[in-house]
């Protein structure tokens, strides 16, 4: 499913006032990271995730592997932070970004 114009704006206004939840660095896409990754977006549904692995060829390649890792969208990508959107049905309202 991809995301129309409006959405994505929708999303992003929601996502200007979010803190990174998730860090990627050094170690890359690690198990403890892609748990890490799976409960906030099961949780928030809307992340934002700091990348601190190096060139923007290299960020690239672990955004697109966590997107397709964890079945997420990815919303935008500015710099260093990515907004990752996963919908989630039973997410509880008090944890979610959406609600």
């Amino acid at each position: 499913m991809t995301l129309s114009n409006e959405q994505k704006k929708a999303y992003r206004a929601i996502g200007h006032r979010l803190n990174p939840i998730v860090t990627v660095a050094g170690n890359g896409l690690s198990e403890g990271v892609m748990d890490e990754l799976n409960r906030a977006l099961d949780d928030h549904e809307l992340i934002k995730v700091k990348l601190a692995v190096g060139d923007r060829e290299i960020k690239k390649a672990v955004i697109a592997e966590m997107v397709k890792a964890c079945s997420a969208q990815l919303v935008q990508q500015i710099g260093n932070t990515a907004l990752l959107l996963r919908r989630n049905p039973k997410a509880n309202p008090k944890l979610s970004n959406l609600s």
